[in-house]
């Protein structure tokens, strides 16, 4: 795309304390595979008991522990890591705060979650991880998939930049959608962010 500059670009991730970094892991392996100009800058986690931290550590991924209990204190200390660090995105993975519209508003640069179903249909307040997988199977739902969208004051609210689905007419419990949706979510979730910088940075060139 005309435009676009060929230097590294720099996102950061939120997560939860009780991650197991499986989508974070995913982006770091797929920038690096597809040998991208874009690099996992930190994955911030709100509590080192965070399963995915040790992980980080293996594949050279900084981590950062930031208390999220006081969210001015943490969206203050992410605001000095953009603009210092010059972040190009922030993507979510695992992370079970809610941001303020003022933050998002803000902050000038890209906020994106993944979501482990089709949405609108499935989305809003307590539908993640396996709350949704197991409202599907109830259901009896064919198809699942994963949506990427614009991080929102609501939730689930942002505006959908992606989706993918994957067949789950043969799972029978839960946790046998999970794992097929965890799949798809690997495949979508590192090109939509690529997508999402790459646009993002062409709109502010002219």
């Amino acid at each position: 795309m005309a435009g676009i500059a060929p230097e590294v670009q720099r996102i950061i991730t939120l997560s939860s304390g009780k991650s197991r970094g499986s989508n974070l892991l995913a982006l770091h392996s797929y920038f690096t595979d597809e040998q991208l100009p874009l690099v996992v800058h930190r994955a911030i986690f709100t509590s080192a008991k965070a399963p995915a931290i040790p992980l980080c550590t293996e594949r050279g991924i900084p981590s950062v522990v930031i208390g999220a209990k006081d969210m001015a204190i943490f969206e203050a200390a992410l605001a000095t890591m953009v603009e210092r660090e010059n972040i190009a995105l922030i993507a979510l993975c695992g992370f079970m705060k809610q941001l303020s519209k003022d933050f998002i508003v803000n902050i000038k640069i890209p906020i994106l979650n993944i979501h482990p179903a089709l949405l609108p249909k499935y989305g809003g307040k307590d539908m993640y991880g396996m709350n949704v997988h197991r409202q599907v199977l109830d259901n009896h739902e064919l198809v699942s998939g994963a949506t990427i969208h614009r991080v929102d004051p609501l939730y689930d609210h942002g505006e959908i930049i992606a989706q993918i689905t994957t067949d789950i007419s043969q799972c029978h419990s839960a946790e046998e959608i999970a794992a097929k949706v965890l799949k798809v979510e690997h495949q979508i979730y590192g090109p939509a962010i690529y997508a999402e910088i790459r646009t993002h940075k062409a709109q502010n060139s002219h």
